[in-house]
This record gives C-alpha cells, sequence and structure tokens, in this order.
C-alpha cells in the first residue's frame, strides 16, 4: 500500500532542473491513461518535492520516485532556491 506522507509541495519540473545534479529516473515517471506510450517529462509538468526531500510524480511518498539523491546540498538547493520549508504544527 502506498505511503502518504505529512507533507509535500508541488513544483513545476523546470523549477527542479535549475539543481546542477537533478537526474530524472524517468522509469518511474507515471505513465498517462490516454497515451499507449512512455509519457515524458516537460518543464510544466508538476513534481511533488517530498518532506524526506525525494521527489516524485503523484502525491505519495514511495510511488514514482524521480529523484531520490539525497545530499546536503540538494537540501540546500531546496531551501534557498525552493524556498521549502517544513510546516510547524502547533499541538493545542
Amino acid at each position: 500500500m502506498a505511503t502518504i506522507g505529512k507533507y509535500c509541495k508541488a513544483y513545476l519540473v523546470k523549477q527542479f532542473r535549475q539543481y546542477p545534479q537533478w537526474r530524472e529516473q524517468t522509469e518511474n515517471i507515471r505513465p498517462q491513461k490516454e497515451i499507449v506510450d512512455n509519457r515524458e517529462l516537460t518543464d510544466e509538468d508538476i513534481l511533488y518535492l517530498q518532506e524526506n526531500y525525494i521527489v516524485t510524480d503523484g502525491i505519495f511518498q514511495d510511488e514514482n520516485i524521480i529523484f531520490d539523491d539525497i545530499t546536503p546540498e540538494w537540501q540546500d538547493f531546496c531551501h534557498q532556491t525552493l524556498k521549502f520549508e517544513l510546516p510547524v504544527y502547533e499541538t493545542a
């Protein structure tokens, strides 16, 4: 069963492609039902940056993983360039 994390944020593919070490695992792209062949990512497609810094093609944390080379440089790119911050949830 697929896992949904507590938080993810959608970004355009072109934003992720700004990262110099970005390498897409294209074999994990979700197929489109209307298209028989594999789909290719365009700059205007949307991917999801998960709370664990993995990028997925969909909201599930452990399916359709497009990028998972998590390094301090990647995390810095996410914070500095993409302005990705995990929300702080206050308890009642």
